[in-house]
């Protein structure tokens, strides 16, 4: 296996681990007569959970997705690109913003409806990516696709930070505004998508 593919899968084996970071423990486990027998331990790891865990889990979400870009660009200036690559990259890059929006919705950070909106884009692009992908055409991100994960990347770490740094010098919630922006440019990178690439397929043979 090559290093990028190596880096691809770093990233997903990131995912599960800062989540156990952004998803609160449940309360229950400090309750459980089962577990008293370690409830001194439970009841620390509780409180640093409650207290750091949301920074921890920032920091290891923002180490899974800076690497977006680069596995690709070692593939491409070293001539590693390879079929497993291609194929694992783009669901890299989907697994670590899902789960990211789930542990948001979790938290009560974000409602639901947020969440499917972006999670949504992401199986109508890939649906439609596998559909040109049955016709020999491969469609590749656009500009507005690099925007739109900058811009959800921006927004989930303000979320998972609670409004930080932004926080220390005034109350207004700009993680909520910068991830209106984001939702915005979700649906138009989905919109340009379809438009540029849509009429690549013929939907009769679909």
């Amino acid at each position: 296996m090559n290093l990028p593919n190596k880096i691809t899968i770093s990233r997903i084996f990131l995912v599960p681990i800062f989540m156990l970071f952004i998803i609160p423990l449940p309360s229950w486990l400090l309750t459980s007569d089962h577990m008293q027998f370690i409830k001194p331990q439970l009841t620390a790891i509780f409180n640093f959970m409650k207290n750091y865990g949301h920074i921890l889990g920032a920091i290891l979400f923002l180490l899974a997705a800076s690497t977006d870009g680069i596995d690709g660009y070692i593939a491409r200036k070293h001539k590693m690109v390879t079929k497993f690559g291609i194929f694992l990259d783009p669901i890299a890059d989907k697994l670590v913003i899902t789960s990211a929006l789930i542990g948001l919705v979790q938290r009560q950070s974000i409602t639901g409806w947020t969440a499917m909106i972006i999670i949504g884009r992401e199986f109508i692009v890939t649906g439609l990516r596998l559909l040109a992908a049955g016709e020999g055409i491969v469609i590749s991100a656009g500009k507005w696709g690099k925007i739109k994960m900058i811009s959800q990347v921006i927004a989930v770490t303000l979320m998972l930070l609670d409004n930080f740094p932004f926080s220390l010098f005034t109350t207004y919630r700009f993680d909520i505004l910068f991830m209106w922006i984001a939702i915005i440019i979700t649906v138009y990178s989905m919109y340009d998508y379809l438009k540029k690439n849509l009429k690549l397929i013929d939907l009769n043979k679909s």
